[in-house]
This record gives C-alpha cells, sequence and structure tokens, in this order.
C-alpha cells in the first residue's frame, strides 16, 4: 500500500512555511449585504444561508475595521502567542460595496502585523475595478491579498435548487479575472450536498484544478433554524448524506485536485444554538481526525488521482 506522508496541503503548513511563523485569521464584519438577499437577484438568499451569513463569530459591522482587527488581535495573540494575522473580510458579499467604501475598508486594514487580507465574496460580485485596485494595494502596502468566493458545487442543477442566483459561468469568469490581475483566490465548496453525486463531487475538484485555483475551503453541509433549507429538513424533504458516504467524498475530492492547491478547511462549524444538523453530532476536529486516518489507512492523499490536464490522459 502507497502511503504519502503529507496528506494534503494544509493551511497552518503553508503559512508558516510563507510567513515564517503561526499566522491566524481575524474576522472583519463590514456594513455590507448580498445580491442575492437585498433584491438585486433574490430577496430569499440560498437556502442554507441564516441571517448572521457565514460571521457568527464576528463583532457588529458598526465597530471600526482598525478596532475590530485590534481586539480580536488582542485576544488570539493572547491566547495562542501570535503575532502575525490575516485580516478577514468574512460575512457576506463584501465586493458589494459602493468602491470608495471598499477601498477605505481595504485600506484600514492595512495594519502593520497583517501579513495578508482574505475577502469573501460571491463570483457575480467581481469586477475589474475592484481588482485594479487590490493589486494596486498588494504593491503598495506589500500585503498579500486573496479573494474567497463561494461556488459549492459545479452542478447548475444544484446550483439553481440553491437559489445561489448565478452559475458555473460567473464562477469561471471570475476566477480568470482574479488570476488576471495577480490577485490569490480560493473556492468554497459543500462536499456532502444531497442533491449531488460523487460524479459532481469529483468534476467540482477537477474544474478547480483546471482554472487554477489557489486555495480551497471544503464545508461541510449544516443546516440552521430558519432558513429555506431547514424547513426542507424539518418536513423531510431532505436528508444528510451518510457520515461514512461524507468522509468518502473528501477524500475522493483530494485524491483529484491539484496537490499544489491549499486546502484551508475540510471540515465547518455552526451556531450550536440555531444547528438542525451539523457534523452528524461530533465536533469539527473529531471528523478532521476521522478523514486523515482513512486516509492514512488506505494510502489515499491529494492528488492521487491529478492527472487528467495538458492531455495526459491521452497523450504520451
Amino acid at each position: 500500500m502507497e502511503v504519502k506522508a503529507t496528506l494534503y496541503n494544509k493551511f497552518s503548513d503553508y503559512l508558516k512555511n510563507k510567513y515564517g511563523t503561526k499566522v491566524y485569521k481575524l474576522p472583519v464584519n463590514l456594513p455590507v449585504s448580498c445580491p442575492n438577499r437585498d433584491g438585486c437577484l433574490s430577496d430569499k438568499g440560498c437556502i442554507f444561508c441564516g441571517e448572521e451569513g457565514a460571521g457568527f463569530e464576528s463583532l457588529p459591522n458598526y465597530v471600526p475595521v482598525s478596532e475590530q482587527l485590534l481586539r480580536n488581535a488582542a485576544y488570539i495573540g493572547r491566547n495562542y502567542s501570535a503575532h502575525k494575522f490575516i485580516a478577514y473580510f468574512q460575512n457576506y458579499s463584501n465586493t458589494y460595496l459602493p468602491f470608495e467604501d471598499f477601498k477605505r475598508y481595504v485600506t484600514n486594514a492595512c495594519m502593520e502585523n497583517v501579513v495578508a487580507i482574505y475577502i469573501s465574496t460571491r463570483p457575480d460580485c467581481i469586477n475589474d475595478r475592484y481588482l485594479e485596485f487590490l493589486n494596486e494595494t498588494s504593491k503598495t502596502m506589500q500585503k498579500d491579498i486573496v479573494i474567497e468566493l463561494g461556488i459549492q458545487t459545479v452542478n447548475y442543477k444544484t446550483l439553481k435548487m440553491l437559489n445561489r442566483g448565478h452559475t458555473l459561468a460567473e464562477f469561471i469568469d471570475a476566477m480568470l479575472r482574479i488570476k488576471r490581475f495577480g490577485i490569490g483566490s480560493c473556492a468554497h465548496c459543500i462536499v456532502d450536498l444531497p442533491m449531488d453525486t460523487m460524479d459532481d463531487v469529483v468534476e467540482t475538484s477537477k474544474v478547480l484544478s483546471a482554472l487554477g485555483v489557489d486555495q480551497v475551503k471544503c464545508h461541510s453541509l449544516y443546516i440552521l433554524k430558519d432558513t429555506v433549507l431547514g424547513e426542507m429538513y424539518l418536513r423531510g424533504e431532505i436528508k444528510p448524506v451518510e457520515f461514512e458516504e461524507y468522509i468518502e467524498r473528501v477524500i475522493s475530492f483530494l485524491e483529484y485536485l491539484d496537490p499544489s492547491i491549499v486546502i484551508q478547511r475540510l471540515a465547518g462549524r455552526a451556531p450550536e444554538e440555531r444547528s438542525l444538523f451539523c457534523n452528524w453530532g461530533m465536533s469539527w476536529w473529531k471528523v478532521l481526525d476521522m478523514i486523515e486516518e482513512k486516509m492514512k489507512a488506505e494510502g489515499r492523499y491529494q492528488g492521487r488521482k491529478f492527472g487528467y490536464l495538458n492531455g495526459e490522459t491521452c497523450i504520451k
């Protein structure tokens, strides 16, 4: 049995190698919404999205960016002996802002101990004007910048069921534009969507590899109260995949993924008091341990089945 020492390209290792020490993300919460919630595309949002978006651990969005970073850095630094940080614009669609507001928030995040700025947004909220500003800011302020895009799956039927408000085309366009301006990229995926199959999981991995995505964040599906998905779950219209299938999907996703792509996360978390389902009742770190144990036992690793680009399958 083949066993690879490095199971996958871990984010923590990447950061330590790049910056010479441990680096921690500091969440930044901006007063911004989403075109899928404010009526531009829809007023319902994605069927899995809660009222607070993804920022359930963030400070209120009326707190100035610099103060959010200082307060969070003081807490993280004290508890984890951290000295370098990533400013993470986490909640909702952070490029869905008036241009001057966006510039001000990003500039305010360029603090001394902040080595990078990560910006979470939607594929249909990417614009050359914003990317040009980020490219110039990265050069002048000497900060790495990464844009995190939610795609979840490349299955267009599933995207429609999720009420994402965009298709695969917008994601491809956004990724190509991001690369053109020399900005880093990260894709968010949910590998255990009940409406997807293993073929969809593998194809998502292959598309991300073909596009040259720099980083990937895998979320396990969690179901929140007071969401469309939550109501579907309570009515028995949707059933989470079995835990064993989830583990297999994650590992298969990794096997087809370009081994150079950095893995930010393989399991997610949710606000416990608002969750109907999350991680099969286990902690995220227990889920991660079980993924890694299975990979070690079966000699599986990131990129084991990567070899389908540049005509490698057919041209010898």
